[in-house]
Formats: C-alpha cells, structure tokens, sequence
C-alpha cells in the first residue's frame, strides 16, 4: 500500500477436470514473481524457496512493516507451508510447515496479516487458525463454521473484520473472540431443489458444507417467528445432495457421496439404506465396486412414489424402501481407462468423492409412459430404456463433443418422446459453450437450441433445462451466469433475470405455476406465478403477423388462501416472502395515458373490491407493479418468422405491501389483491371470483377461483364455516364503521358546544364511574378508550377485539363470539339513542 508500483504475484500451474484435481507443477516456472514498476518488468524470486515442485500460493504482505511478507505454499513434504520474508521477497523461509496449516491446498491455502501488526498471521484452511509471533505456532479461532478461505480486516481498526467461509460471511469486532451470525444472509449454495405436493409446498436441496434442507414456499404457519431458521427443516443425505421427497413428505430420500438415507418425517430418524457399503473415500476408482458420483442421483417414479431409483456407473432400483437394490442397467458411462485415475497430482492427494468419474450424473422416469427412462453421464453418454430397464439404447446427440457432463435431462411433459438435455463441458476442455438438445423421437435425432448466437451467450455454460407442463414448448434454462427463457421451444433465448442476481443456476422446477431455483452462492429463488410468461407466449404466437395485440387483462391463476405473516420479527427480511395476495396481472401498450379501474366481483355480482390508477383519483386496495418493457410490445414479427415476447424489467420485490393504485407503465404490471373487502373489510370466502378490467371504452373481465387451504379442511372447516365467517365479519366491520361514525358525530356535537373530551379516569376510577361535567363526556367514554396507562377498552376497541378474535384465523364462528357481538350491538344502539338529535 506504500508503494503501488511494487507487485507480487504467485503463479501456479492448477485445474480441475472432471476425474482429477492438478495442482503443481515445475518450480522453474512456477513460484513468487516481484514487479517494481508496476507489472512491466518480473523478477523470479527463488531463495529459500521451493526448487522443485511448487503449488498453490497465497500471498500476503504486511501494511505497518511493508517489507514483511508472507506465503502459504504448496510443496512435498515438509517444503510447503508458511513462508516468510523480511527483505522484500529477497530471500524466504518456512516458518511453519505443520500439515493442519495446509490441508487440502487446492480448495485453501489463505493468508492473512494484521494490517498494523505484522506479527499477526491468519491461516485460512479446514478451519482457522491465527499466530500473534508471525507464523512461528498459531492457534485455533473458533468461528460460526468451517471451510475457510479468507479474511477481510478494517485498515484503521484491525479487531473489526470479515471472515469468509462455506457458510457464508461472519464480522467480528474484538479480533476473533466474537462472531456474527451466518444465518442472516442468502448465501448458500445448493446443487438441486426438488419439491413435494404439501400445502404449502416444500423445497429440497442439499447445502454445500452442511446439510440437506428443506424450506417452505411460504411461512408453514400463520404467525411471525423471531428468525426465519425456525421454519426451516434438516432432511436425510448431506451436502452434495441429491434428494428427492414423497409427494406427501413424510419420506425423504438423500444421498451422500453415494450413500443413500430414507427419512421418516414421522419417526424422525434417517435409515441408511446404503448400496454395497464401500467407504469410497480416498480409494482408487478401479477399486470401488460402484462408481457413485458426489452428486448422487436419488429419484423417485413419478407414477409410484414407493419406486426408488439411485444411480452409480449403473441404473439401481428399490421397491422395498431400500431393503434390497436391483441393477437394472449396464455401465451407462463412456468409463475411459486413462482417465480413471486417483486424483490429486502432483503434489497432493486430493480424493474427496468430487473426481468420481464415468458415473451417472443425471435420470428421469417419462410423467407420461411409465419405463420409459433417461439416464446422462458425467463423462457424455445419454441413454434410454422403453422396457423399464430390461434393454437400453445409448442415443448421444452425434455433433455434441465427446465428454461433457450430462448435468440434466428433462422428460416432456406434454409429448411422448420427447426429452431435453443440458450439458456442461467446462471441466472437460474448459468449454464454456452452452449445450442444451432435444429430442421428440426417443433420442434417434436431436436438435442443439443453443448455437451461442440465438439468446444464451456463447460463453454461458448451461446446468438445467426445464419445459413447463402447462405450455408446450415454453422452456426454462439455468447457465453459469443466471436464467433464461424461450417462448418457442428453444429457437429463441431471452434473459430472465429480472432481480436475479448473476449466479449459476444449479436446478430449476416448475411448480404450481411458480418457477423454483437453486443456485450456487445465492440460495433458493422463487418467480411467483408465471402464468403471465405462460399466456404472453401463447398471445404472441396467436397475433403473429397480424397487427393484434392481446388483451390487457391476463388469466388469473387460481389460488390457495393462506394466511401467513409474510415477515417475521427478526426483521432480516430474508427469506422473501410473498404477500397473502391474489395476482393479477395486465399488460399496457406503449403510449398509454388514460385511466385504469380493476373491480374484483364475487359470485352474487357483488363488488367486493375496487383499485383505481393514480390518475383516477387512487384508491384503496392493493400494491401494482409496473415493469419496463412492454411482453406484449415486442418486436414487429412477420407470419413467416416469430419472435418471442420481449420480457418486462423487475419493479419490486418479494413482500410488497398492499394499499397502492394501479400503475399504468407500459408493458406488463402486477397488482396483489390481499382478499379482503373494500373498507378494512375481512378475507372473503373461498370461491368463485372474476376481476374487472376497466379503461375508457375497454371492459374486460375474466373468471378464477380462490381456494381454500387443504389443511383447513383437514382440520374439519367447511366451506360453509368460512362463508359464514366472512358474512359475520362483514357484520362487524360494518358494526366498526357505525361506532366510529357515531364517534365523530359525538365529537362534533361537543365541538359544537365547546366541550373538550374526557381526560382519563383518575386512580380507582372506571369510564363508568368518572364524574363528567356534560353528558357528551359520558357518550365519548362509552365508545372511545380513554388514553393514559391500560385504559379500559370501550365500545370500539371491544369490537376490534371480536375481529381480531375471529379474523385470525379460517375458523367456525363460535357462539361467544356472537353472544357478545350481540350485547356490543346493543351498546351501540343505546349510545346512538342517548345522542340527541
């Protein structure tokens, strides 16, 4: 930092393949290399310094004594370690070689020094370590997780610092003693998410350096938490996954490196079920019996949930929970005798179950032929079986390079046949192309929808391909670099990032309607109710080449009512969650200026709910959100040629609060509906809704349903009970108006006589028993809470309470509820009567 001409670099020769990790290579080139004019000339440093083989390196050089400077190496034996120089790099020496400082070089190997005490030394390694007489012994810091790989320190005030590991990112400000919490940022990364059929729905994914998790959709309860892990759940397998639930979750099936776990979410205990149970770890591949990659595949038939598949080199399936295994394949793999090989070379061994080559990466059971299976390798072949597992077919596209990773085939599911892959090359020839094929005759052709040119960059490799069951041909893809969409099978490629951050998308599920990711570094994502990507395709296929415009008013989706705080009181704002809202979408053409009213009307006709645009005076209801772009003002497209629908722009986020007017921005625009009726009115019934589409001439409405929790009526709540329910709110909140119209009325009376209201009833006394100097005084104590320490609630606050009462929750309203709306009631006519006239 005091001489910014002065540079050094550590250079190393290091990949990583698919079956091997290198790391090393010839001290002559590589090694510490210094720059004093600023990276136009080099020196080779070389005295005291590794002179044969040479690794990883790591530098860091201390700010208050710039001439002090250290290095992690990798090296054999007892040359590697930590390295120091007094002399500006002139000559070195190991001051520490102790194998703890240097375990697993490749993936460590990171130092750090105190930038005003240049005998401070921190190790980044398996765990932390730090030395307060430069390097010479270091002791163990204990922080929030393992796996370190570096620290950040406050320039002016060293104690304060960030320490980065494979939990996330912890602050400490007394120098190590204390650490922050890693739960309070959306970090994690994850290899795939499955999903079940609860209500809400779940998502699965396993956690790098931790465990298999599982996170609902939305909050599983009604109230808030005081942190969102509370709501979160540990399932079987480990880290690298995979996982795969029972439609219901009371099973769970995941793997770890191969060996499986069903998890009884009733006995909560994890079963190993494990296939031939080698230890794998550091084994030569030529000695493992089955080849099980780090990612495991663990699946269950989509046709019978109690039809479980694991995959090694070959296919093995279980019918009895795992109590016997039978291979249902031959070696589905290229398995390449040079490449089967124990990895770590050429200074460290390095054998962690991530290198396990020639091994099924990834398969599929057909949703609509049952034994039609599809199985992708990690080292490039693709293969199918129609006979459920009796013959295979290897049906490799011909013009896909040799070895890439089949990282996933997605099955069609609205065509017999037809299938999709997604390959990912980088770790065999450090391709970066994206590789994503189809297929709709069973594998005999295929054709690539990635030509580098068409909408995904041509240096995006890709992870995950996914068509949506509700349209044909509306395809989902996840790269190293974010998401993307085509409306047309593939021919066309767009970005759909929106607020997504530029991370790798590991896995992606449609669901429900909803677009479920995992990615590495920034966790799980969901795109709440696509159905407008859905129904913006579809329009823009049927107007193709002439001239029409789809209708401004999307299809709702039909809903589920939850009740859920869509924030907890940790106030960490993570994870995001939706508001308890209906959505309704339209899309607005370049240009508009006039007026918008949407009216949601129930089955009577009755109009339960109005929103207005700004410009028409607002109104009261839901949060709308404009986007930038208009879906439906894409580019003019011919009939011979059609291009898909240019998606809008982000405009908000997740957990928006409801009570704002329509947007009226071109393109496409969102507005929540929270349920409730006009006036602070109560959730309505489950049933039979439609929203009207109002502007100028344009009258449009469409027709959804909202329907009611599943679990509600598990709990024995009718329909009729929740109807009945929202008629006695609707009696309450009109009860709540009244008393609060009779308020005012009593207000402007004392105004008009110049009385002031009450103050407070003294010690001892109650509203009732306060003496008043005008019988207004008395009116106003019945109906209004006096203020001061625990007033006694009065005739409205006591109304309020009913609401709360029974508006909490889908509930059957109970006769004390209604005993005691009926005696307010009472109270209220009396207090009208007493008001003169």
């Amino acid at each position: 930092m005091s001489n910014p001409d002065e540079i050094y670099a550590g250079m190393y020769k290091g990949f990583r393949k698919g079956w091997d990790i290198i790391s090393g290579g010839p001290a002559s080139e590589g090694g510490i290399y210094k720059s004093t004019d600023g990276g136009e000339h080099w020196t080779h440093l070389a005295n005291g310094l590794p002179q044969n083989l040479i690794g990883k390196i790591d530098i860091d050089i201390a700010r208050s004594q710039p001439r002090t400077v250290y290095a992690m190496i990798e090296a054999p034996a007892r040359e590697g370690g930590l390295y120091r120089s007094d002399d500006s790099g002139a000559s070195w020496r190991n001051v520490n070689p102790a194998d703890i400082l240097r375990s697993r070089p490749f993936y460590f190997n990171y130092v750090d020094v105190n930038p005003k005490n240049a005998e401070e030394v921190w190790v980044n390694a398996l765990s932390l370590f730090k030395s307060t007489d430069g390097g010479r012994t270091f002791q163990t810091v204990q922080a929030p997780h393992g796996d370190m790989h570096g620290i950040w320190f406050n320039p002016d005030s060293p104690n304060i610092a960030i320490q980065c590991n494979d939990g996330g990112a912890t602050v400490t400000m007394d120098g190590g003693r204390s650490w922050s919490s890693i739960l309070n940022q959306p970090t994690a990364e994850i290899y795939m998410v499955s999903v079940d059929d609860q209500y809400p729905y779940r998502l699965y994914g396993p956690q790098q350096d931790n465990t298999t998790f599982v996170v609902s959709s939305v909050p599983p309860y009604s109230w808030g938490w005081d942190n969102p892990a509370q709501a979160w759940t540990q399932a079987s397998g480990c880290e690298t996954g995979g996982i795969w639930p029972r439609p219901d979750g009371t099973v769970i099936w995941g793997a770890c490196k191969g060996e499986v776990e069903r998890y009884s979410a009733l006995s909560g205990q994890s079963q190993g079920t494990w296939i031939y149970p080698q230890n794998r770890y550091g084994q030569d591949p030529n000695h493992i019996q089955y080849r099980f990659p780090r990612s495991t595949v663990i699946y269950l038939s989509p046709h019978n949930p109690g039809v479980i598949y694991q995959a090694s080199h070959v296919l093995h399936r279980s019918v009895d929970d795992g109590a016997t295994w039978q291979v249902i394949s031959p070696d589905l793999t290229a398995h390449e005798p040079d490449l089967q090989v124990v990895p770590g070379r050429p200074i460290t061994r390095d054998i962690t179950g991530e290198e396990v080559y020639s091994s099924i990466y990834s398969m599929v059971e057909s949703r609509l032929e049952p034994g039609v299976i599809w199985v992708g390798a990690n080292d490039g072949p693709v293969s199918v079986t129609r006979d459920n597992g009796r013959t295979w077919k290897r049906v490799t596209p011909k013009d896909l390079p040799a070895g890439g990773r089949v990282q996933n085939i997605e099955d069609s599911p609205r065509r017999k046949g037809s299938a999709y892959i997604a390959v990912y090359r980088y770790l065999r020839e450090h391709d970066l192309q994206p590789y994503i094929y189809t297929t709709t005759d069973y594998g005999e052709t295929w054709r690539r929808l990635t030509d580098g040119t068409n909408g995904i960059p041509n240096d995006f490799p890709t992870r995950v391909v996914r068509e949506d069951p509700d349209r044909a041909g509306l395809l989902y893809a996840g790269t190293e670099f974010g998401a993307f969409v085509s409306f047309d099978n593939g021919r066309h490629w767009q970005s759909l990032q929106q607020n997504l951050p530029a991370t790798p998308v590991t896995d992606i599920r449609v669901h429900r309607k909803d677009l479920v990711i995992s990615t590495m570094g920034r966790s799980f994502w969901i795109m709440d109710d696509v159905s407008p990507l859905q129904q913006l395709g579809a329009e823009q296929t049927r107007n193709a080449g002439s001239g029409a415009r789809g209708a401004p008013l999307l299809q709702p989706r039909d809903t589920i009512r939850y009740r859920y705080a869509a924030r907890g009181r940790g106030g960490s704002g993570v994870p995001q969650y939706p508001p308890v809202a209906a959505t309704i979408d339209y899309v607005l053409p370049q240009g508009f200026a006039g007026d918008l009213t949407i009216e949601i009307v129930n089955a009577a006709g009755m109009v339960v709910r109005t929103v207005r645009s700004a410009g028409d005076g607002g109104g009261v209801g839901p949060s709308g959100r404009g986007s930038g772009k208009a879906a439906a003002d894409a580019r003019e497209t011919s009939s011979t040629e059609q291009e898909e629908p240019e998606l809008p722009q982000p405009a908000g986020g997740r957990g928006r609060a409801v009570g704002r007017p329509l947007t009226t921005r071109p393109g496409h625009n969102r507005f929540e509906w929270d349920y409730r009726w006009n006036g602070n009115g109560p959730m309505v019934a489950p049933g039979r809704y439609a929203v009207r589409l109002t502007s100028g001439a344009v009258n449009q409405s469409k027709a959804f349903t909202i329907k009611v929790d599943p679990r509600v009526t598990t709990d024995g709540v009718t329909q009729a009970d929740l109807v009945a329910q929202e008629q006695f709110l609707l009696r309450v909140r009109d009860a709540i108006a009244r008393a609060n119209g009779l308020r005012g009325r009593i207000q402007q009376a004392m105004q008009q006589k110049g009385v002031a209201p009450p103050s407070a009833p003294g010690i001892g006394e109650s509203p009732e028993s306060a003496r008043y100097s005008d019988p207004l005084q008395g009116l106003w104590a019945r109906v209004v809470s006096a203020g001061g320490a625990y007033p006694e609630p009065m005739l409205i606050d006591q109304l309020q309470n009913i609401q709360r009462m029974v508006g909490s929750a889908d509930q059957k309203v109970g006769q004390e509820a209604i005993k005691r709306f009926d005696d307010l009631l009472k109270e209220l006519k009396a207090i009208e009567a007493a008001l003169p006239r």
